[in-house]
Formats: structure tokens, sequence, C-alpha cells
């Protein structure tokens, strides 16, 4: 019966991505830009890449632009990472661009998964895999069993590589410093949290803190400004764009040679 077909091909299929999925060189935690950009430069690479995202659309803070108004600006240093992706722009003044914050989020994720990265929405990640001092993997499990606080064990991810994503929360991150006591590559050994707006310095140092912050583990976009205790940058994306592009290159670089 086409019922019966219908589920068939919706567990079967569903079931051999997730399988596919469970040996990654890299683990995404969090769909935002810089997340989603990353997952295409090093899928476009050859790399075997998973996004983890707990919400049902993927695309973190971007959909909405600056308090709903759905058109973003990106700078001079970002273009090209939007033609990259094909994404219509506009020249507005002083080296700044507007983009369409909708168009360029779906742009973002048609682009991504196209390139051949996975994309699991609804997906929480709880915990990391750590082993012999390395973060190895991620923990995860439905968002919807965390958000009701059901007792229900996660499934274990491997992966050569994790990138914490999470924006602003940098989950990641303070789960490994918390749960094992170890000191993550900042003044504080710790997360030192986010500073008060400043675009330009916001911009700059957003990129200049993605990097691996403790063996296994990268952070790119606001949790690399969580992470290090720089400025945020408001609604200006050409930051977030070059961090996600600048993770990919880190991570590419290494498991290319």
């Amino acid at each position: 019966m086409i019922e019966t077909q219908v589920s068939k091909g919706i567990i079967s299929t569903y079931f051999d991505k997730l399988k596919r999925s469970l040996n990654l060189d890299v683990a995404i935690v969090g769909g935002g830009p810089s997340g989603i950009v990353a997952a295409y430069y090093m899928a476009k690479a050859g790399l075997r890449v998973a996004i983890f995202d707990r919400k049902l659309s993927p695309g973190g803070g971007m959909w909405g632009g600056a308090m709903m108004f759905n058109q973003i600006v990106i700078q001079e240093e970002a273009l090209q990472i939007v033609k990259d992706f094909n994404i219509s722009y506009e020249i507005f003044e002083d080296g700044l661009y507007t983009i369409d914050s909708v168009e360029s989020t779906a742009s973002l994720l048609y682009h991504a998964a196209h390139a051949g990265a996975t994309i699991f929405n609804c997906y929480s990640v709880e915990d990391v895999v750590f082993k012999s001092d390395v973060v190895s993997g991620v923990v995860v499990n439905w968002t919807p069993v965390l958000r009701q606080g059901l007792h229900v064990d996660p499934l274990n991810i491997m992966a050569e590589y994790v990138i914490d994503g999470t924006g602003h929360d940098s989950e990641v991150c303070k789960v490994v410093a918390r749960k094992n006591g170890v000191q993550l590559d900042t003044v504080t050994g710790g997360v030192v949290g986010e500073m008060s707006l400043d675009v330009v310095e916001g911009e700059r140092k957003v990129v200049e803190g993605t990097r691996e912050v403790y063996p296994g583990l990268y952070v790119c976009g606001m949790a690399s400004s969580a992470v290090s205790g720089t400025p945020r940058m408001g609604p200006i994306f050409g930051g977030m764009l070059l961090s996600g592009k600048k993770v990919a290159d880190l991570i590419i670089d290494r498991l290319k040679k």
C-alpha cells in the first residue's frame, strides 16, 4: 500500500543518512551562518561533515536580520563568500553591501547541502565524546526530549574535530571545561563571555578568535566571541561568513596534510 511505502521510504533513507554520519571528519554544533559556511567549504573539499542544529529551521539569527528587518549588511572583505553562494547583493556605501536575510540563509543551507554536508535539525548536543584528553565526537539527543526533561539516553557521533558554532552561549566549550576540569585556550582557561557591542572590533576579533581552543575542539561565529571575551558586532554578518571560511580552511589544512 502507498501509505506503507511512504513511511518505509522516510524511515529507511533517514536511517541510512544517520548511519553514514556516525563517523565524521567534522561535527558542527549549531547551524548558524558561520557553521553553515564552514560545512559548505569543508564538504566541497571532500570532508565528511554534518551540522547538528536544535531548531526545526537551521540558520541561527540570520533569518530575522535586525529587529526582524530582513536585510543584513556585509562588508567588502566578505563579498567573495556572498558570491560563492550566489546571493544577490546591492552596494550601499563605504564598502558595505546589503543582502536579503531570507534569501541569504536559504542559499547558505542549499549550497551546503548540495556540496555534500548533512544537516540534522531538531538535534541537541548535550555532551561531547572525550577520549585521551581530546574532544572526539558529540553526544546527541532529540531537542524535544531535552526540553521535556525526559529520561532518554542519547547517541554518540564520532568525529575527528568538533566545531562549537552555538552562538552567544558557546555551549560545547562550557561543557568541555566544566565536565572535564580542563583549561581552554583562553585568558581565564574557561569561557570568558562576550563584551558589549563594538562593530569594528567585534567583526575583526570574531575572525581572529576562530581557532582550536582545546584539542579536537574549534570555535566559530559568536561562540568565538563568547569564548575569547570579545565584543559582539550586531547586525553585520560579514564576520560570521569569514569566521566560517576560516575554520573550514584551518581544518581542511590539518586533515589534508
